[in-house]
């Protein structure tokens, strides 16, 4: 949408205030508003349910996201719906003459990331929000959302990825997430960081911030995961609500929903102490079961069965396919899989190939790693399995589709981002080639 790199001129959070001090935007109000989603996995169903929350408790809500998956007005919604193509285009002039000036004056180039969070900024600003829900690019130290300066943040989940960025082991990339956090705040921790518990109790001292931990601090019990429907207790200080259901497919969604329901509850707690119970309840509840967000192992097709995931880094991938087998059986499952070029293709391949007896292998047109390496690596994983490269995922669309009718088979598409959604728009009449990532 700008005519910009993806990334500005290095690490500058003060390139960052001076276009946001250029646009008029009220840093203290964007504060009060506001909290922040950071992590490896699951922020955008995290951000998405918290979201819907502050939405059902009644309140105008912003949410800001990435990447997109079909069209990139999906980033930046109001009350659930995404900013119109008008306000785009106007918000987006404003943006590139208030970059011109501050670039100016510092000399410096801003990246395409920084100008869309500041759109979003100006968005909901004039849009007049009461809260809103901002999840973080990468990291959060430098991420231009540590800008917003949110007393309640959230890890999700912590993983290896973008290590050339943020650091090559857990505690140096769960460090860096939690930098989002202002002083003083509350970041609340997903499941899979209580392993790094006493660093985060160490690291997070200095600044006077306080952790809390799914499953340690925030109680999930009785989880029960069904096509049918999903549903979990939760209880977070005086808050005990028994069988919350939950629309997002997948156990791991358990945790994404503690984490937006105490990110609200935190936030409420501060910014609006005189609250009604059942109110409370009753937008929890709200928030959790209507809550939708596509790509997570969402069925896109009935016949043959056909379901995409667009996790992509080991534990995303391992998370989606224990779930996708508690939800719909082990069985009579075609794979169709590759990787981007930039992520751990072995390890990703590694994870799904074992666990199916017909793999196809392809490549997205966006990123997409070879077909054959792809290939090549579910051969190591699974030697026994039948593995047919396809080229194009175009091939791969027609190939799965016509195995899994003829054989009475479903299919299931994992390992990357891109692959799931070309596949699902392929399989849909539309051309992969016409996607515009960013």
């Amino acid at each position: 949408m700008f005519d910009l790199p993806k990334y500005g001129d290095g690490i500058c959070l003060a390139r960052m205030a001076g276009l946001l001090e250029a646009l008029g935007i009220d840093r203290a109000r964007l504060q009060r508003i506001s909290v922040v989603v950071t992590g490896s996995n699951g922020k955008g169903s995290t951000a998405a349910m918290c979201a819907g929350i502050g939405r059902a408790y009644g309140l105008r809500t912003g949410l800001f996201t990435s990447p997109h998956l079909l069209r990139f007005n999906e980033r930046i919604q109001l009350d659930g719906v995404e900013i119109d193509d008008d306000a785009l285009a106007r918000l987006k002039r404003r943006v590139e003459a208030a970059i011109a000036t501050v670039s100016n004056s510092m000399g410096e180039q801003f990246g395409a990331f920084e100008a869309l969070f500041a759109l979003a900024c100006l968005h909901f600003q004039e849009s007049g929000c009461d809260f809103a829900v901002f999840e973080a690019g990468i990291g959060g130290r430098y991420d231009p959302v540590r800008l917003v300066g949110a007393h309640e943040t959230c890890v999700t989940s912590v993983d290896y990825e973008h290590v050339e960025l943020l650091g090559n082991s857990l505690e140096l990339i769960v460090s860096d997430k939690s930098d989002a956090c202002a002083a003083g705040g509350t970041i609340v921790y997903g499941e899979n960081c209580r392993d790094l518990r006493p660093h985060l109790a160490e690291y997070n001292r200095g600044r006077g911030c306080t952790p809390l931990f799914i499953r340690d601090d925030i109680r999930i019990d009785n989880g029960v995961t069904a096509a049918s429907g999903q549903h979990f207790d939760f209880q977070f200080g005086y808050h005990d609500f028994r069988c919350l259901e939950v629309n997002l497919p997948g156990a791991f969604q358990f945790n994404n929903a503690a984490i937006a329901a105490t990110l609200f509850l935190l936030w409420l707690q501060r910014e609006r102490s005189r609250k009604a119970p059942d109110r409370i309840e009753a937008a929890v509840r709200a928030g959790l079961r209507d809550t939708r967000w596509p790509g997570r192992l969402e069925v896109i097709k009935q016949d043959p069965l056909t379901v995409i995931d667009v996790g992509h880094t080991p534990d995303s991938i391992r998370q989606s396919l224990a779930s996708l087998t508690a939800l719909h059986g082990a069985d009579d499952w075609i794979l169709v899989t590759g990787a981007s070029r930039d992520k751990k293709a072995e390890e990703i391949i590694g994870a799904l190939a074992p666990s199916f007896d017909t793999i196809i292998c392809t490549a997205a047109h966006h990123k997409g790693a070879d077909a054959q390496r792809i290939a090549a690596a579910a051969a190591r994983a699974n030697p026994k399995a039948v593995i047919r490269p396809a080229a194009a995922i175009e091939d791969a669309v027609r190939l799965s589709q016509e195995l899994a009718k003829a054989e009475r088979r479903r299919i299931y598409v994992a390992g990357g981002l891109f692959l799931a959604i070309e596949y699902a728009t392929i399989a849909k009449g539309g051309s992969a080639e016409d996607l515009k990532f960013f």
